[in-house]
């Protein structure tokens, strides 16, 4: 091709850092949703009686209301910080609240408790903020759950094999979203100096477009 656009996103999810994190029960949200959006019947997907989502961004608040509307009796969202420092904004948490959702903030997970290879629970530890910094208060508590949801954040996967140039874990690109490489351009959440938004990743789609038609009637 003369002139290829790369949108991918971000496909990688970050890790919790907790204990038997990877056990049976512990899912990704982005793959979650992603399950929801393409299923012919939503009475077929799996969901937990008590389900716990950890993040507090808006993937946290899809995922979390999504779970409560396809029949969770209990969803509680646990973010490390305080509301005000939430990337979902204010009314998102909101509305995930009428919805029966409940949010407890400064929380950190700790442990995924097991049960016969399963995750019936999670150990959390209270955090607090000093200097700016967040530190855990060594003060614990479990929270039953047969359904934890990872939603604390993606990062890029380089399909490329390095490639392309990065930035801060993204691909770098220019005002015209043109990447390292000639002929290729990218946009989007996978490249870098975005603001993760739609409407951003539109702006940089149309920037792109009208580079690749310059470039290729040059």
């Amino acid at each position: 091709y003369d002139a290829v656009f790369l949108g991918m996103g971000l496909q990688g999810v970050n890790a919790l850092a907790a204990k038997d994190e990877d056990a049976d029960g512990v899912v990704d949200a982005v793959d979650y949703i992603a399950d929801i959006r393409q299923a012919r019947d939503l009475s077929r997907l799996p969901v937990g009686r008590r389900v716990l989502v950890i993040g507090g961004g808006m993937t946290a608040i899809d995922v979390a209301v999504q779970s409560k509307l396809l029949g969770a009796e209990d969803v509680t969202i646990l973010y490390r910080r305080g509301q005000e420092q939430m990337k979902a904004s204010l009314f998102e948490q909101d509305l995930a609240q009428t919805r029966g959702v409940k949010i407890k903030h400064w929380v950190m997970p700790k442990k995924v408790l097991i049960k016969k290879g399963k995750a019936v629970g999670l150990r959390c530890e209270y955090t607090v903020e000093k200097k700016g910094r967040l530190e855990g208060t060594g003060e614990t508590f479990d929270l039953p759950a047969d359904m934890i949801f990872k939603a604390i954040g993606q990062t890029f996967v380089d399909a490329a094999g390095g490639a392309l140039e990065l930035s801060g874990g993204r691909i770098k690109v220019d005002a015209e979203r043109r990447t390292s490489v000639q002929g290729i351009w990218a946009g989007g959440d996978c490249a870098a100096g975005g603001k993760d938004l739609t409407v951003a990743a539109v702006d940089d789609g149309r920037r792109a477009a009208e580079s690749i038609n310059a470039f290729l009637k040059a």
